[in-house]
């Protein structure tokens, strides 16, 4: 990702698309490894590696529960 992402701002709609885009690409990497498909350069999780995907889909499921706490 280029940029920092403030999860904060995003819609519910768009935080449930991010967890499941993060659960695909994660589930990619568990399957071929290394050999991944390279995501296109304008996807928001091209060039992340399967580490920074975890910690991403960690901060989204934190601000999913605390929302849902509200």
């Amino acid at each position: 990702m280029k940029e920092a992402l403030d999860l904060t701002v995003l819609t519910p709609k768009k935080l449930r698309t991010l967890r499941n885009n993060l659960n695909n690409r994660i589930e990619s990497f568990g399957t071929h490894g290394d050999g991944a498909k390279d995501l296109q350069k304008s996807h928001m999780l091209a060039g992340m590696s399967e580490g920074e995907c975890k910690a991403l889909l960690q901060s989204v499921n934190r601000e999913m529960k605390r929302r849902s706490r509200e």
